[in-house]
């Protein structure tokens, strides 16, 4: 009996400007080993404009204070010109930061003065499809960005809700129950593969204009799809 091949290690890309922080953040990473690569660090957003394309992380570690430029200035770019997902570092505790941070795409914000264990945490679990921020946190988030209630949607996101199955419309619901869950937990609670659920996420996201879990979150809470 053959042994399964071992998981491909999750591509990790650092950008901080402190160049102490870097390093320790480099040893962190590679310390994980096997688990999580080093694929590329930058100091700056020219830095990492330049390295991001050969890199090809999963995961972007982004400072949120760049050399005194906003590092949610820069996640249009880095989204733009990957496909990894963004962990936002930052010192700042400001609910209002966060949310932007998250609005602008970024898949997680983690202090700077957590433990090493939970940086290597968040990054696992931002990989995995989850979102990694403080539950309360989220659900003040949530319950803020969703403020208001549902409303009625105006014609043409009534004609993007009209486009999804009963299939999707179950799928949207059972991710709103479950929120902060994995793809996994998700998909076995739906009977599919994590393979099909993403390809049914991935057409959600497409017939409501969307991009990614937290969107999804606060679209269904508007528009009345959250059960």
């Amino acid at each position: 009996m053959t042994n399964p091949a071992p998981a491909d290690p999750i591509r990790v890309f650092l950008v901080d400007d402190h160049r102490a922080v870097l390093w320790g953040l480099e040893r962190l990473i590679e310390g994980a080993a096997p688990r999580l690569l080093l694929v590329g660090t930058a100091s700056c957003r020219e830095e990492l404009m330049a390295r991001l394309p050969a890199a090809r992380p999963d995961i972007v570690l982004l400072d949120l204070d760049l050399g005194g430029e906003d590092g949610g200035d820069v996640l249009p770019d880095v989204l733009r010109e990957s496909q990894a997902q963004v962990l936002i570092l930052t010192g700042n505790r400001d609910a209002d930061v966060h949310q932007r941070v998250m609005m602008r795409g970024a898949r997680g914000v983690v202090q700077k003065e957590e433990e090493a264990e939970v940086v290597l945490a968040a990054i696992e679990k931002v990989h995995a499809g989850e979102i990694w921020l403080d539950r309360a946190a989220l659900g003040k988030l949530l319950g803020a960005l969703a403020g208001g209630g549902a409303r009625v949607p105006r014609d043409p996101e009534a004609v993007k809700i009209e486009e999804l199955t009963a299939r999707e419309r179950e799928i949207i619901a059972t991710a709103v129950q479950y929120k902060g869950a994995g793809n996994k937990v998700i998909a076995d609670r739906m009977h599919i593969s994590e393979h099909t659920l993403r390809n049914h996420l991935s057409v959600i996201y497409r017939k409501l204009g969307i991009r990614g879990r937290l969107e999804l979150f606060i679209y269904a809470a508007k528009h009345g799809l959250a059960a």
